[in-house]
């Protein structure tokens, strides 16, 4: 019998004694009961895995499911299963010692940082997944500093510590040097053959092993002793600083009981001044049962939760929002999915009240009123019909034909507003064509209809170019919106460079004449204008000089119209021509032949001659740039910065953080989110905006419109 399947029976799980189980199963929970637990951690290290492993220890699955097999139970998207990766926030509970624990499982990859915005939200804590390598990995550093400013109670879990390579240790101290005086391992290894094969947990003082039947008690190795007081001492110490009465009976005691040091920890944990630290194998299962015990511990419940804030738009202030499943319903909306097949889905956190099936509800950021029809808890891809929802626990509602993701949903006579999830901003740009021609609207729908969904990206028609620019967090994000645009509305797409929205000016004055002449039998057609082009301000000004009614005024604007439509093509490179002030001041005209056709035409010829003569040069974006980064990696960013032909204005240092402002190119940082990335492994932050046009280099200016005109 598999490990998996003994472990379930050791522990006689009841699957139907978990809460939701039975189809529209009334909940009789309170926030007390409720854990809400994001799972975190860079692709690869296993926290879908993790999750995994919590849900069949939890009864919910009668197998582990695996990322690499496609199996995962969590990961139920078909691309994420052709990816091997996670790439929406999943949610799934699980019940452990009578209590209930919705996991939030986020994706790792930096390309859809926005879910774990979301996840993160709805949360409150998170388990931060990490390999036992020895070093802080990629990524560690952004989810403990996020955790941190946000106020989530956080717990690290080194994970493959069945690996042969595995270094507990190491990877300890790696976390020290970064995050002393809070870390605290509150669980020692027990190690054999270079692998994990038991734990003792300090505060306890109890040592187990792993089998077959599930973790069993053994007596606590002679040899780890002395490293067991040591962490004892430490755990100690740290209880006794988060705690004042603590702290005056451990300077007179010099020592505190095992509640008292779980108190200390516990009240550390909720301040985000204390980090626990586990280890074990979600791949093996072992371990886990550990930590779902110390969740339920050390993590606070969905009612201890107070910090929530949101505005009483009706005051005008600022309330604190508790926990009271008798007070009036308030609920954020933190995820919205859209099935075409079953419509729209919007995922819920309760902050207040209850939330019950045909309830009419308020939805403070359109003003609107929503009837409340079905109501679901989560487990993956699958929806359990319950009556209704209280304070503190995870949801969802469907068909609501007017709300979206961070609104807020409150009773009616209410008005309260939480405040949004903030989503990055979109950092890597595409161009995007239809395979199909003639499917160009349909590709632009259908992108605008997945925004409903994600945050993070943005499409746009750029009229410079005349293309159609996707903008997202990375090359991944880009291409799994393509994927996903074809899956659902049947439409393939292409994606490449954008080009860069050159344009063309002029930096002399210079005259033309533009005659144009034309007999072909009847009435002819003839034009004639007499143009001063000179540089300005502004994108385009026309003067009039004309005396003596050599243009009659009938025909001046017709000449100032085929000068604006000029202005879309230069002379150059076909780029758009800006700063340019055209002057009529002569001409001549026929009284049969003329017409403001033929004056346009006239204007056109005057434009192409008096812009080629007036010096013509080609303008470049030039972004500001805004780059936060930590110490170590500053120089290394200043000075690709300076590769890039950028110039740094100033820099700011808050703590850790330097936040660099540059003007750099626009060509030069076409693809900056994934080198910034590689730069400062995973760290540094961006973002970018248009500051002014500034003139190309000679020597580039030449290869550009070798190019263009290629």
């Amino acid at each position: 019998m598999p490990i998996e399947s003994r472990l379930f029976l050791y522990y006689n799980i009841n699957i139907n004694a978990v809460f939701g189980a039975i189809r529209g199963l009334k909940m009789n929970i309170t926030a007390k009961d409720i854990r809400n637990i994001a799972v975190i951690g860079h692709s690869g290290e296993g926290k879908t895995t993790l999750c995994e492993a919590m849900l069949f220890n939890g009864g919910v699955t009668d197998r582990m499911g695996k990322v690499d097999d496609g199996t995962a139970f969590l990961d139920f998207d078909e691309l994420e299963r052709a990816k091997k990766l996670s790439i929406y926030a999943s949610v799934a509970y699980l019940t452990w010692k009578g209590l209930k624990i919705n996991l939030i499982d986020l994706p790792g990859f930096y390309d859809f940082e926005g879910e774990r915005h979301e996840g993160l939200a709805a949360c409150g804590g998170a388990v931060l997944v990490i390999g036992a390598n020895g070093v802080l990995p990629i990524g560690a550093e952004s989810v403990v500093e996020y955790c941190l400013r946000l106020g989530k109670p956080l717990i690290i879990f080194i994970n493959g510590m069945d690996k042969a390579n595995a270094d507990y240790a190491g990877t300890v101290n790696a976390l020290k040097e970064k995050y002393a005086g809070k870390l605290a391992p509150i669980q020692l290894p027990v190690i054999a053959d270079g692998k994990m094969t038991g734990y003792i947990n300090a505060i306890q003082e109890r040592a187990y092993k792993f089998s077959t039947q599930g973790p069993q008690e053994i007596s606590i190795p002679d040899e780890l002793k002395g490293q067991l007081s040591e962490m004892q001492a430490s755990l100690t110490e740290t209880a006794a600083e988060n705690d004042e009465i603590l702290l005056d009976k451990y300077f007179s005691d010099g020592v505190l009981s095992k509640d008292e040091v779980i108190h200390g920890i516990r009240k550390g944990i909720a301040t985000g001044s204390v980090i626990p630290v586990m280890a074990g194998s979600a791949l093996q299962n072992r371990g886990v049962i550990n930590l779902l015990d110390e969740i339920v511990r050390y993590m606070p419940n969905a009612d201890e939760r107070r910090n929530t804030l949101a505005t009483d738009l009706n005051a005008d202030e600022i309330i604190n929002v508790p926990r009271d499943e008798n007070a009036p319903f308030a609920a954020q909306v933190f995820k919205t999915t859209y099935d075409p097949y079953t419509g729209k889905l919007n995922y819920i956190k309760i902050y207040r009240g209850k939330l019950k099936s045909g309830d009419t509800v308020f939805n403070a950021d359109t003003g609107k009123e929503e009837r409340i029809g079905q109501i679901f808890m989560l487990r993956g891809k699958k929806t359990e019909l319950v009556s209704e929802l209280t304070a503190g626990d995870i949801g969802a509602v469907n068909k609501l034909a007017a709300t979206d993701t961070n609104n807020t949903l409150c009773a009616q006579g209410t008005a309260i507003k939480f405040d949004p999830i903030r989503f990055p901003r979109p950092s890597l740009s595409m161009a995007v064509r239809a395979v199909t021609k003639g499917e160009e609207d349909k590709v632009f729908a259908g992108f605008a209809k997945m925004r409903e969904e994600d945050y993070t990206f943005s499409i746009e028609k750029r009229i410079e170019t005349g293309e159609m620019i996707l903008s997202g967090q990375g090359e991944v994000h880009l291409e799994i919106l393509a994927k996903k645009l074809k899956a659902r509305y049947g439409t393939d797409v292409a994606l490449s460079e954008p080009k860069i929205p050159y344009r063309e000016t002029i930096r002399a004055v210079a005259t033309a004449e533009g005659k144009h002449k034309k007999q072909s039998g009847g009435h002819g057609q003839y034009g004639h204008c007499k143009v001063r082009f000179e540089p300005c301000e502004s994108e385009f000004e026309f003067g009039d000089e004309v005396v003596g009614g050599a243009v009659p005024r009938q025909y001046i604007p017709a000449v100032e119209k085929g000068l604006k439509e000029c202005m879309f093509k230069g002379v150059l490179a076909g780029y758009p021509v800006t700063g340019v002030r055209a002057v009529l001041f002569d001409g001549s005209y026929h009284d049969v032949d003329s017409s403001e056709m033929a004056f346009k035409a006239a204007a056109a010829l005057a434009f192409k001659e008096g812009v080629k003569n007036a010096k013509p040069v080609l303008l470049e974006p030039v972004m500001k740039l805004k780059v936060a980064v930590s110490g170590e990696y500053l120089g290394a960013v200043m000075g690709d910065i300076s590769k890039r032909r950028g110039r740094i204005s100033e820099s700011a240092t808050d703590g850790d953080i330097t936040t660099v402002i540059a003007e750099v190119p626009l060509s030069e940082i076409a693809k900056y989110s994934t080198d910034l990335r590689g730069m400062t492994r995973g760290q540094g932050k961006f973002s970018a905006e248009l500051l002014r046009y500034e003139e190309v280099p000679p020597q580039l200016a030449e290869k550009i419109i070798e190019t263009a005109n290629k």
